[in-house]
């Protein structure tokens, strides 16, 4: 369904004119229908719509089936809120340990479409704004977010949340502080723990340790440091995905830490499942002709990759057989020129991954529901966490954590 369908479904029950934010509150109070956070829903729609009869509001089962989305008949085993959401990735990984999303944000209106078109949710928007936090219901178990990285200019001036005003991480502080989940659930690329030299990795912990929680590493090393020694033991949260059946190295650090008043001292991170992975795993066949790259192109990654070799920096392109045990990271930048995966054929130039394959490549099932636009099904599938690791992630945390 197109974000212009989306809007005109949201017409046929809402009685006034509307926008993203009402399908999203209509959407969500759709799937939620029956629980805790499906009355905040219906609250939030009668404040907003004073003459909405919610009697001709479709249920979620026949809601699903007429949108062709995968209903899931369960009790949750836990409650988790759905941040940067991108396409999903958390949310899939999470719903398939039994878990239960009880809000999702994404700014992207193209991420929103691919959301809908796989959860029956339009995610709600813009999450530094007020009004979209008012959204959230007081209580879920999980906050989990894939959010972006950036430096905090202040870092250590002020010591504790205010740390991190003015970046995207301040809204997730924020959250935590207002909702007290049990459990937090963050990732974010490698780099980040030697960003400005470790300081944005120490605001971090500092931050969410000081709103009531714990992780791996000792409180003292958080707020004192040396730094060196706290950067060491970050990177011991860091899990690639080659490591857990998809055949892509893209290595992750995905930061677990649970409330204080939770019985943990330490949480095990999983260990590699060992599967045997190779690239033909998230190939398709019949690939069409348009995904083969032009002579000039193909002349243009091999002349970069002399260059670059002569001049000791960086890399042309990465070539790959459906034999390899694993591909290099995707990006959002595939889209551009594929200079990052590309699959040899013999007697012929290379090709890129099609939109299919790079989301198969993050363990998405291939009966997933990708964008129609080329440009952004690439996007999407660069910005995505890898779903095997989250998933096998989450399973511990259950194990660990909410079971406790």
């Amino acid at each position: 369904m197109s974000k212009e369908k989306v809007f005109d479904f949201c017409k046929n029950y809402l009685p006034k004119n509307n926008d993203t934010e009402c399908c999203a509150l209509l959407t969500h109070y759709i799937q939620l229908q029956g629980t805790e956070a499906g009355v905040s829903y219906r609250n939030k729609l009668t404040e907003k719509f004073t003459d909405i009869d919610f009697s001709k509001i479709p249920t979620k089962e026949d809601f699903n089936q007429q949108n062709l989305i995968t209903y899931r008949e369960q009790e949750p085993a836990f409650t988790f809120i759905d941040l940067f959401a991108g396409i999903g990735g958390f949310r899939m990984a999470m719903e398939n340990n039994g878990g239960e999303c009880v809000f999702t944000s994404e700014w992207d209106e193209s991420a929103k479409e691919t959301y809908f078109l796989n959860y029956g949710e339009v995610p709600f928007g813009d999450i530094t704004q007020q009004e979209i936090k008012d959204m959230i219901p007081q209580t879920f178990d999980v906050l989990c977010a894939g959010f972006p990285c950036q430096p905090f200019s202040n870092a250590g001036l002020k010591k504790g949340i205010e740390d991190t005003r003015g970046t995207l991480f301040y809204e997730i502080a924020d959250i935590l502080q207002q909702h007290q989940p049990r459990v937090v659930l963050l990732e974010n690329v490698r780099g980040l723990i030697s960003n400005d030299g470790g300081k944005t990795i120490q605001t971090i912990l500092r931050t969410i340790t000081g709103l009531g929680y714990r992780c791996n590493i000792s409180q003292t090393l958080i707020d004192n440091g040396p730094v060196g020694k706290l950067k060491t033991e970050a990177g011991k949260m860091v899990l690639s995905a080659k490591d857990f059946g998809v055949p892509q190295n893209r290595p992750r650090i995905y930061i677990v830490l649970w409330r204080n008043d939770i019985d943990l001292e330490r949480f095990i991170y999983p260990e590699p499942t060992n599967v045997e992975t190779h690239v033909r795993d998230i190939l398709e066949e019949n690939v069409p002709e348009q995904f083969t790259i032009s002579d000039k192109l193909w002349e243009g990654h091999q002349r970069r990759r002399v260059n670059n070799e002569a001049n000791g920096k960086g890399f042309g392109y990465c070539l790959f057989t459906p034999d390899s045990a694993y591909t290099s990271t995707i990006s959002r930048r595939y889209y551009k020129d594929g200079s990052e995966i590309l699959i040899n054929q013999e007697g012929r130039n290379p090709r890129k991954l099609t939109p299919r394959e790079a989301t198969n490549l993050q363990g998405y099932p291939r009966d997933f529901k990708i964008h129609k636009s080329h440009v952004e099904a690439y996007k999407q599938a660069g910005n995505s966490v890898a779903v095997p690791v989250v998933q096998t992630l989450t399973n511990e945390i259950i194990r660990q954590i909410l079971e406790v």
